[in-house]
This record gives structure tokens, C-alpha cells and sequence, in this order.
């Protein structure tokens, strides 16, 4: 009775899919005539898009119908067993999609798979009137797929693009005139205009203006430089004083900061490894569980055949995997830490080595105030010279500004107000403080202003060059009155995260544009025994590649657009919110509170996570194994089977659940101890 019934939904069910078939075909033919009406990249990202969103709805509906069918089922079962039949069409509808999966998988590896598996058990369960068995099985099955899309949507959705905070408008001057238009409408050879603060959205040459330009993103140089006519600017980074008018050279995915994007892009997606590893442990013990089911139906019949199918060695790994995934990625999200690649919760555990670029990872933005020199030749103390550049830069709100007005708020100065009739921005700023006229900015600044430095002060800074930090000039009237030293701040965090990582006896690295100096006196201050100085940006990837060579696992820490070849080729890859976009982008893992503070909760959460993840691996292997033995020993039938696999199921997804359990436990005890204190 039951084998009619299923050969005859088979072949509704088969008719049903195919009487749709036109429509799809015009449907994916219409999308690519869409397509072909917009830029290759474009198509490319949209392709890609409707691929992921199609897949989760498919994804969606089996679950839906699946479950629908579970319903219908257990109705049969317990009270309407005049359903059989309907019941076995919708069985045979919600498993065409597994059905259709394990034979495309099967012609196109010729590997017997897991799928495989799925096809025959399901099968045989229906022919031996299984019906709520079955419809459970393909339930459990959709659950497990909708996890997994879950699990990788969940990674795909926070990828940016590259061009995903690109500005939309910009200022543009022709014959005199300025005005605004589309970004996507510059040309090349137009003229942008770009003020203090703002990011330069393309690669050119200044024609008009000059301007102190922070570039760290791209070059990884600590200190600012000075831009003026014929000099060559990029894009991404950001003018920190002046105002500058660019000829256009590079405009949108011809930018550096674009190319660079687009070897990102190119490569393959990551998938997760862990969900990967899931798979090919069950893929693994599929052969010789057929094997062992084909060799048990001669001698016990099907009934224990289906039983050892049913035992499913590692096969609860496709389910409870994803569970333990998702679950760590919300423990890890409560912390503040964002994994956008599950893989790189795998990798971490076995992470040996981590290396730190330089600027903006382990120092901030904001540099600091040191010394302060005096001009001997004019009469001012080291306050005083404060007070006037303090308040010649209230109104700016870059790094160095910032870093001036909070050591003049720590000293307690005044500032007087400025006269705005006076305020002029170029390589420095000139205003009018008190009748004085105070200049602040570049020796190259002063030199245009008719300053003259004193060789004692040009001194200083060449010294200040070679020891990595710089020095900002502070005129009073017409003569030099000092110079005021900026150095690098190191993260307040740092030295602590450090001291873990070493315990953990991993190997650290600096990684840094600057020079020899200043990069291995800060490899001295955090205890780091190994740096790399000089580094141009395209060379970072080589040297992360040249420690794996060495057999090590390199985890890698940075935050600009040139480190992101290197982020990409590490063995996991870590940035930090407000970074680069491109940073950001690549990265595997973020640090949502924009310090390096989880570095070590991340690392521990991760050895817990491996942990988690064996002993699934053997909740997924004992149940089966004791099912094998009761089948030959006990004789063990379907139900027994059942049994045992959901008590092996139950318990797997406990196991992936616990965490959750622990860390909210975890969280709520620091929090009952931090307001004790």
C-alpha cells in the first residue's frame, strides 16, 4: 500500500515542480537582461545578492513546509489515519529538495556524502511505513539547513563594501565658480575642492592650496605631511588644516584605495570552516555506515538495516555545529566583539603568533603632548606658548588641535578669545590673540610666513623625525617663540592584553611604516620582543606570509586600508570599530568598542568554543556507536534507533546551548563584583 502511495505522490510532486520550470527560466532570463543594463560590477554584486536571497527564501519555505508536514503527520498518527495518504504526498514534496540535493551532490563529486544517506533512509523509512519518523527526519533536516544559511547570512550581512560609506557629493570649481555635484559624476581632470576635516575622495594634484594631510591609512605613516601645489594626493585620506584644490587623476575604482578593494573582492568568500568541518565528519562515516546497513539486511532485515542507518555516526554534527556557531557569535556580540567569519573561531584556538600594526592599532589617533621648547631669544614661559596655541586652534577639531587643547585644559590655562577678522588657515593657522599675532603650524609654515627657525630649533626637529614624533611651531608677533612636541599615544589597554598573550607564550609582533627608531623603542616599552620597521603597505602581506612559512599561525591586529592585504592573508584577521572602511571590510573579527579591551576575552572564548565543539563531536559519536552494538546485541529495531539518536540529539544541542548558560552566569557575577566596589 504505502509503496503505491509513494510512487504516485514521486510523480505528483514531480509534475508540480516542472509545470513551474517556464517561469522560472523567464524570470532568471529577465534578471539577466536587467543586469546586462548596468556596469559589470554592478551585476556581478547584484548577481550575488539575489543568489543569497533566493537561497534563504528556498531555505525558508522547505523549513515552512517541512514543518507543516510534521504537523499533518503527527494528525495522521494520533487520530486520522484516513491521511496516510495526503501524508505521503506532502513527506515526498517537503524531501524533493533533499532528494534533489543528495543526487546533484552525488553526480557532481561521485562521493557517497551524507546526502546520500538522507535519500536512502528517508526512503526506506516510507517504504516500511514510517511516516512520523520520516516527516520528523526531514523537519530536523530543513532546521539544520536554515541554521546553516543563518549562521552564513549572518556573516555575509556585515561585509561592506568598499564603496558602502563612499560620499555621495563633492565640490567642484569651474571658470571660478564652485559648486556640488554627484560624485559619480567627476571626471578626470576635474578640479575638487577639499577643506580641513574632510576626506579626499579621490587620487590627484593639488593645483591651488596647501594642506596637512593624515595618510596613516594608506602608507601607514605615523606623523602628517605637508601637501602643496604639484604634490600628489589619494584617496581615503583625510585633511586634517587648509584647503586644497585637486586636479582629478583617479576617480572611483581606479582610486589606490579602490584597487585595493577590488583584490579583496576578487578573492573568494570566506566560508566557514567550522561548519565545513561539521559536514565532512559526517560525510565521512557515511560510507561505511551503508556499508554496515547494506551488510546488516541480508541477516537481520530492514528493519535494523534502517536502525544503523538511523545511528548516524557524526551526523548530528550538521546540526549541532551550527547551534554552538551562532551561540558563541551572541556571547561574543554582548561582549562587543562582532565574527564575521565563523572560521576564524576555529583558528584563533590555534593562534601562536599575533602581530600589531603600529599606528592606529596600538597607539591612538590623538597623539600627546611632550616637551615644550623655548625660543631663548624672546621672553615667554612654557604656559604661555601653550596659551597661544591653544587658543589659535580652539576651533579646530583634528588630532593635533585636540591633542594641544587637552594639555592646555590639564594645565588650567585661559584662553582668551581670538580676533576671527585674523584667522587664516594654510600649513598653519595665523590669528590674533590679545593684539598678538600668533602663527602655529610647520617650520615650512614659518619659512613662508618670513619666520626664522634657529638652528638649535631646526635641531630638535630632525632629532624629533628620527625618534618619531613631531613638532608643531608656535610664533609670537614676527619671531619663533618654540616648538611643542607630539608624540604617539599608546592605547591605556595595551600593556595589560600584552601581558595575557604572553602568558598564553604567543610570539608578538610590531608591524610599522615608521622608522627603526621610534618602532623599536615602542617594541621596548610594551615588552614586544620582535618588530618589523619600514614596512611599505604592500610588503605587510609578504611578511605575515614569511611567519606562516616558518609553520606559525598568525593572527594580525590592524586598522587601515594598507593593512588590508595582510589582514586578508593571515590566518585570522582582527580590526577595530571606527577603522578604515576597507580594514573593517576584511576583517574577520572587530572590536565594536574601538580599544583592543576583549583582545583577551576574545581568545578565551575561543578556547572555550573548541572545547565545545569536541565535545560535540562525541555526543555525536557515542550514541551512534552504542545504537550499532544494540542492533547486533539487543536487537535493537527502528524505534529503539530513534530513540537513542534524539537522546543524542537532545543532548548535543544541551551541550551547544550551556554556553549561553555559563556567560550570562559569568556576566551577571563580575556585575554583582563591580558594584561592590
Amino acid at each position: 500500500m504505502f509503496l503505491t502511495e509513494i510512487i504516485i505522490a514521486i510523480t505528483a510532486v514531480y509534475i508540480g515542480k516542472n509545470i513551474h520550470a517556464p517561469d522560472k527560466k523567464k524570470s532568471r532570463e529577465t534578471q539577466v537582461v536587467q543586469n546586462s543594463c548596468s556596469s559589470e560590477d554592478s551585476t556581478s554584486l547584484v548577481t550575488r545578492e539575489n543568489g543569497i536571497s533566493e537561497k534563504k527564501k528556498q531555505v525558508d519555505y522547505n523549513f515552512k513546509v517541512s514543518s507543516a508536514t510534521l504537523g499533518l503527520t503527527v494528525a495522521t498518527t494520533l487520530f486520522y489515519p484516513a491521511l496516510a495518504p495526503l501524508s505521503v504526498f506532502a513527506i515526498v514534496y517537503s524531501a524533493f529538495p533533499i532528494f534533489e540535493a543528495g543526487f546533484k551532490a552525488f553526480f557532481k563529486t561521485r562521493r557517497i556524502e551524507v546526502s546520500i544517506l538522507d535519500v536512502i533512509l528517508i526512503t526506506g523509512m516510507l517504504v516500511n511505513g514510517y511516516l512520523l519518523v520520516s516527516a520528523a527526519t526531514i523537519w530536523l533536516l530543513s532546521l539544520s539547513e536554515k541554521l546553516l544559511i543563518k549562521t552564513e547570512n549572518a556573516s555575509r550581512e556585515k561585509l561592506v563594501n568598499i564603496f558602502g560609506e563612499q560620499i555621495s557629493t563633492v565640490w567642484v570649481q569651474v571658470d571660478g565658480v564652485e559648486f556640488q555635484i554627484a560624485f559619480e559624476a567627476l571626471k578626470v581632470s576635474d578640479i575638487v575642492v577639499v577643506n580641513a576635516g574632510e576626506t579626499i575622495p579621490i587620487d590627484g594634484v593639488i593645483v591651488d592650496g596647501v594642506a596637512t594631510i593624515d595618510q596613516h591609512a594608506l602608507t601607514g605613516e605615523s606623523q602628517p605631511v605637508e601637501k602643496t601645489i604639484e604634490d600628489k594626493v589619494l584617496a581615503s585620506t583625510i585633511l586634517l588644516s587648509g584647503r586644497v584644490f585637486i586636479q582629478v587623476e583617479q576617480t572611483g575604482q581606479n582610486t589606490i584605495a579602490a584597487r585595493i578593494g577590488n583584490i579583496l573582492n576578487n578573492t573568494a568568500d570566506f566560508t566557514s570552516s567550522v561548519q565545513a568541518r561539521g559536514m565532512e565528519i559526517a560525510n565521512s562515516y557515511t560510507p561505511p555506515t551503508l556499508a554496515l546497513g547494506a551488510i546488516t539486511l541480508p541477516f537481520f532485515g530492514s528493519n535494523a538495516a534502517l536502525t544503523i542507518l538511523l545511528s548516524g555516526l557524526g551526523y548530528n554534527m550538521r546540526i549541532i555545529s551550527p547551534i554552538s556557531v551562532l551561540n558563541y557569535l551572541k556571547i561574543l556580540s554582548e561582549h562587543g566583539i562582532l565574527i564575521k567569519d565563523g572560521r576564524a573561531l576555529e583558528l584563533l584556538d590555534q593562534v601562536d603568533t599575533v602581530v600589531f600594526d603600529k599606528t592606529g592599532t596600538l597607539t591612538l589617533d590623538q597623539p600627546h603632548i611632550g616637551n615644550i621648547y623655548i625660543n631663548t631669544d624672546i621672553n615667554i614661559d612654557e604656559n604661555k606658548l601653550l596659551m597661544y596655541a591653544a587658543s589659535a586652534e580652539y576651533r579646530q577639531t583634528h588630532p593635533i588641535a585636540m591633542a594641544i587643547l587637552d594639555a592646555a585644559q590639564q594645565r588650567e590655562l585661559d584662553l582668551p578669545p581670538i580676533n576671527e577678522a585674523a584667522y587664516e588657515i594654510g600649513y598653519g593657522i595665523k590669528v590674533k590673540v590679545n593684539e598678538v599675532l600668533v602663527r602655529v603650524g610647520s617650520t615650512r609654515f614659518m619659512e613662508m610666513e618670513g619666520i626664522v627657525i634657529p638652528d638649535e630649533m631646526r635641531n630638535l626637529q630632525d632629532q624629533g623625525f628620527e625618534e618619531g614624533y613631531s613638532l608643531i611651531c608656535v610664533a609670537i608677533n614676527e619671531q619663533l617663540g618654540g616648538m611643542i612636541e607630539l608624540h604617539p599615544t599608546i592605547r591605556p589597554e595595551i600593556k595589560g592584553i600584552l601581558s595575557g598573550l604572553h602568558q598564553r607564550n604567543m610570539s608578538l609582533y610590531i608591524i610599522s611604516g615608521d622608522h627603526e627608531k621610534p618602532t623599536q623603542r615602542l617594541a621596548m616599552e610594551l615588552g614586544i620582543d620582535h618588530y618589523f620597521a619600514e614596512t611599505l603597505p604592500e610588503n605587510k602581506a609578504n611578511l605575515i606570509e614569511k611567519l606562516q612559512q616558518e609553520g606559525r599561525n598568525v593572527c594580525f591586529v590592524g586598522d587601515g586600508i594598507n593593512d588590508s592585504i595582510a589582514l586578508k592573508k593571515a590566518n585570522v584577521s582582527i580590526s577595530i570599530k571606527g577603522a578604515t572602511t576597507v580594514a573593517t571590510d576584511t576583517a574577520q573579527i572587530i572590536l565594536m568598542d574601538g580599544t583592543l579591551s576583549q583582545l583577551g576575552k576574545l581568545f578565551n572564548i575561543a578556547s572555550d568554543f573548541e572545547d565545545n565543539m569536541k565535545n560535540n563531536f562525541k555526543i555525536s559519536m557515542i550514541p551512534g556507536i552504542f545504537c550499532i552494538a544494540g542492533v547486533y546485541v539487543f536487537h535493537f529495531g527502528i524505534i529503539s534507533g530513534i530513540a537513542i539518536y534524539n537522546l543524542g540529539l537532545i543532548t548535543g544541542v544541551t551541550n551547544a546551548m550551556l554556553p549561553l548558560q555559563k556567560y550570562s552566569e559569568s556576566d551577571k557575577k563580575l556585575q554583582i563584583e563591580e558594584s561592590k566596589k
